[in-house]
């Protein structure tokens, strides 16, 4: 999708140019209030194809832990301030420059840590046939994820044969009817912080 491709270029620029102050203010808050590592943290993550790319994020973390790569909320590895960021998105910023080089565009399936793309089925692997997003209707369904997580027993378990399953599902489906209207609704909606719930969606 050409128009796709422009739009997301277009976009992510003119969103690095509105919020590079924000972008400033976050990093030095990063570097004042969490000076045990980086401000920005990069993660490989599967991408279009399956290749392979790093993904930039606002550090919401202690460098020193042993976490998985699901998250909780309340877990001890998030700072302070972490979690303010994690609680409004502001954390995910960063990625607009992954928009902008290409490895991501703002919606689609969220990208996987290597590992979880060898459990798709073949017909499951047209999630790999598109760009990874910042957002998706998964993601606006799932918006309180590390709330739910924190419910369950056994959040590991949980996320593998619940929700991860059920992502999966829910990005067929918006692959398979995905319009440039749908994406602008599913943006609008990821700002507000709302989740979501249509036909596509279910």
């Amino acid at each position: 999708m050409i128009a796709k491709n422009i739009f997301d270029f277009s976009l992510s620029l003119i969103g690095i140019i509105i919020l590079w102050p924000i972008l400033l203010v976050i990093y030095l808050c990063i570097k004042i209030f969490m000076p045990d590592g980086p401000c920005i943290f990069q993660q490989k993550r599967i991408g279009k194809n399956g290749t392979i790319f790093t993904m930039y994020k606002f550090r919401t973390m202690y460098t020193n832990h042993n976490g998985c790569s699901i998250s909780v909320k309340g877990e001890r590895r998030i700072t302070p301030l972490g979690s303010i960021l994690r609680r409004f998105k502001l954390d995910e910023l960063p990625e607009l420059w992954n928009v902008l080089i290409g490895d991501m565009s703002f919606v689609g399936p969220r990208p996987d840590v290597p590992g979880y793309a060898d459990k798709l089925s073949e017909d499951d692997k047209i999630l790999l046939s598109i760009r990874p997003g910042i957002t998706s209707p998964a993601s606006l369904k799932y918006i309180n994820e590390e709330e739910l997580l924190a419910k369950q027993k056994d959040p590991i378990r949980y996320n593998n044969e619940v929700i991860w399953p059920d992502k999966v599902r829910i990005n067929i489906n918006y692959i398979k009817k995905r319009t440039l209207l749908i994406d602008l609704k599913i943006i609008f909606y990821t700002i507000l912080g709302k989740n979501i719930n249509n036909d596509w969606a279910n």
